[in-house]
């Protein structure tokens, strides 16, 4: 099962046929899934379920229905034990960003984090899940298919808020605080925390 997010509301790929009766469950085979995502954003469906009987190529077949974007990203550890968020679009976010060709994951990853964030000396110490959503860019749906790494600095520096991608804030948090700002977050976020 895999949860792709369209907004906070899920799309929920799976290869068994679901009796919850909150959401509906659709073919994959079949769906007009933009219908399914405008569908969404119009708040017509809180989340729904596409099915697909083989599970091995489940992911697969829905991430041939749009565009895919792959993007790395940071749950980004200090010495103190704090996190480090970004505000963007009135939402608390961690950092990430497009990979580009020529880079790892894992580069591009610290890349985007340092390019969004100014936070140096960045290390990996180890994968994070994956998360999807699904957004609308020039008039064209696509995935964003993000891979997370928790990552670990003694960065005590200035924190520079990237502006030209929206970033207005830029703040290492510590548990009481990360607990607030996830109540204003994405729900692929608050799973990943």
């Amino acid at each position: 099962m895999y949860k792709v997010f369209v907004n906070d509301k899920p799309i929920i790929l799976t290869s068994e046929i679901s009796e919850d009766k909150l959401y509906k469950t659709y073919p994959l085979k079949y769906v007009d899934l933009p219908k399914v995502v405008r569908d969404l954003k119009r708040g017509n469906n809180k989340g729904v379920y596409l099915y697909h009987k083989n599970k091995d190529k489940l992911l697969q077949k829905f991430l041939k229905k749009f565009p895919n974007v792959i993007a790395g990203g940071g749950k980004v550890i200090n010495d103190k034990g704090k996190v480090l968020f970004i505000y963007r679009n009135n939402k608390w976010d961690l950092p990430k960003g497009r990979v580009e060709n020529k880079e790892s994951i894992g580069e591009g990853a610290i890349r985007e984090v340092e390019e969004e964030t100014g936070v140096k000396g960045l290390t990996i110490t180890k994968p994070l899940e994956i998360t999807y959503h699904i957004f609308k860019r020039n008039g064209r749906y696509k995935i964003k298919i993000t891979h997370w790494f928790e990552m670990k600095t003694s960065y005590d520096g200035k924190l520079t808020p990237e502006t030209k991608e929206g970033i207005t804030k830029v703040k290492w948090l510590g548990k009481k605080k990360q607990t607030k700002a996830l109540e204003n977050s994405y729900a692929n976020i608050r799973e990943l925390m």
